[in-house]
């Protein structure tokens, strides 16, 4: 499958990052069942990471390009674009099927 992109909220529509770029993102991670295994949002501390690079799962590297600054989306990703046949023990278990929340804040050209 990969991941799918639902947009929430438009962005600027043309400050979009490239592979590289830092990126600041507020977001919330959900299983299918809505329980919750992470949130920015709810430790009021956005994370940061290069993107396009492999620093963060695939459905990331590949839907967060996607997105321009300010931009609000919900991210479906697949199993095999998450963390796969391992999961992330103890909080995503084995072939998740994983949503983000996210909000691209702000980027940081390489």
């Amino acid at each position: 499958m990969g991941v799918t992109i639902d947009k929430i909220s438009p962005g600027d529509g043309k400050t979009f990052p490239k592979k590289g770029d830092m990126v600041t993102i507020h977001y919330h991670g959900t299983l299918v069942d809505g329980s919750i295994f992470d949130s920015s949002v709810d430790r009021n501390d956005p994370f940061k990471t290069q993107i396009g690079v492999g620093k963060v799962i695939r459905g990331w590297d590949e839907a967060v390009p996607q997105l321009s600054k300010g931009e609000k989306a919900l991210l479906t990703v697949s199993p095999d674009f998450g963390y796969g046949s391992r999961g992330f023990p103890p909080v995503i278990p084995a072939n998740s099927i994983l949503k983000f929340e996210v909000e691209l804040l702000e980027i940081t050209p390489s």
